[in-house]
This record gives C-alpha cells, sequence and structure tokens, in this order.
C-alpha cells in the first residue's frame, strides 16, 4: 500500500493556499501525501502523524531520503493522542482516512489498520480536525462515494463546510467511486466537479495526466 490512486488523487487535488505555512497529513502511511504537499507547496512545516509501526519506520525513512527532509516530520500516534497533545494550528489538513467497519476479526494487523475504520471513525477525524485547523484554513479528504453524504454531515456538525467535491470514476461506464472533498469554517456556494480517470484499460484520461503529471513518470 505504498503508492494508491487515492492518494495520489488527493494529494495532487487538494487546493493549497499560498499562505498555508503549517500542513498536517493524517495517516500518511509510508509518506506519500506529505511527500506531494512538500513538493507542491513552499509550507515551513509538514507534520504526518502514523498508528502503524511499520508505515511509520517506513514513512520517516523516506521523509529523510527526499529533498525535503528539513520540512518534513512524522509522528508514531494514534490521531486521537496527537490531536489532544497538540498545541499549534494547520492552515491545511489532508487526510486518506480509513474507511471499511471490519465485521471480520482476522483482517491482518497492518494492511487492516490501513483501510479499517476501528481505529480513526470519521466522527474522530473530524473532532481532532476541528480543532486543529487554523480558522482561515481547509482541510482534504479523499473517501466512498458512498459515505459523502454521513461524512458531510458529521462536517457540518464540526463547523466545517464543503466548498469542493469532485467525484471520481474509474471509467464513463463505471458509477462514482470516490469523492474527492474539501472543506472550510467558511459557508460558501460548493464547486462540484467529476473526474474519469480512464477511457479504456490504462488509457487515461486528459483531465486526469493533467492533475496528475507532475507525480508520474510515465503515463
Amino acid at each position: 500500500m505504498k503508492v494508491g490512486t487515492d492518494g495520489v488523487l488527493l494529494g495532487s487535488w487538494a487546493l493549497i493556499s499560498a499562505k498555508a505555512e503549517r500542513i498536517l497529513d493524517i495517516g500518511t502511511g509510508t509518506g506519500l501525501i506529505a511527500l506531494m504537499m512538500a513538493q507542491r507547496s513552499t509550507a515551513e512545516v509538514i507534520d504526518a502523524v502514523e498508528l502503524n509501526q511499520a508505515a511509520y519506520q517506513q514513512a520517516t525513512e523516506n521523509f529523510k531520503a527526499s529533498n525535503w527532509s528539513e520540512r518534513l516530520s512524522c509522528y508514531h500516534a494514534s490521531f486521537q493522542e496527537f490531536s489532544n497533545d497538540m498545541e499549534d494550528n494547520y492552515d491545511l489538513i489532508i487526510s486518506n482516512p480509513p474507511f471499511h467497519i471490519s465485521t471480520q476479526k482476522t483482517v491482518l494487523e497492518d494492511r487492516g489498520m490501513a483501510r479499517h475504520s476501528n481505529h480513526l471513525p470519521f466522527n474522530e477525524l473530524l473532532l481532532g480536525v476541528a480543532k486543529l485547523l487554523n480558522k482561515q484554513g481547509s482541510c482534504s479528504f479523499i473517501i466512498p462515494f458512498s459515505e459523502q453524504d454521513n461524512f458531510i454531515v458529521l462536517a457540518e456538525k464540526k463547523d466545517l463546510f464543503p466548498s469542493k467535491i469532485t467525484h471520481v470514476k474509474g471509467n464513463n461506464e463505471s458509477p462514482i467511486k470516490r469523492s474527492l472533498l474539501q472543506f472550510s469554517f467558511v459557508k460558501n456556494e460548493i464547486l462540484k466537479k467529476e473526474l474519469v480517470i480512464e477511457n479504456s484499460r490504462h488509457i487515461y484520461t486528459k483531465d486526469y495526466k493533467e492533475l496528475v503529471k507532475d507525480f508520474y513518470l510515465k503515463m
């Protein structure tokens, strides 16, 4: 789970203010999105938090090996612990959160932790985000389309309102699979778009290639 389409989409799509000085990546995994934030922005501080030990170690190694190591830091903790302890605010908070509620006790721990929301329910994620986000800042997420309406309701209870929504489809004939969501504390008109990834198998659309072109050597 080192580089996935969801992470690349979110890291490419999230709007970064030119004034953003502090960015937080929640559930960084091996550091993909945090590294993308470093490549895309001039933010002086890019923090990441990761609960899984192996992923945390890999993210730390990846940060050190990058061109932006002085701006990147990774914390080994649950987001609940991190948000309770952290006193500073962030101008942008970004997360590709876990989204499945596991009913099987046999899910492999490492992979399960990355994709099952038992460790970080949406309500607890948004509670911490609302606490840490600068009042003029924004936060961005990628979640299953089926969870979109519930996620927006939970966010609005924390005074976070959607400003930008992009629905992602695998191809023109497939149903909407993911929702890219951006929120702020200001209630504005929502900018809504649709993104199709492929015209056919491994033949990518112009819009998708334009979005992610800075992060792939070959498309």
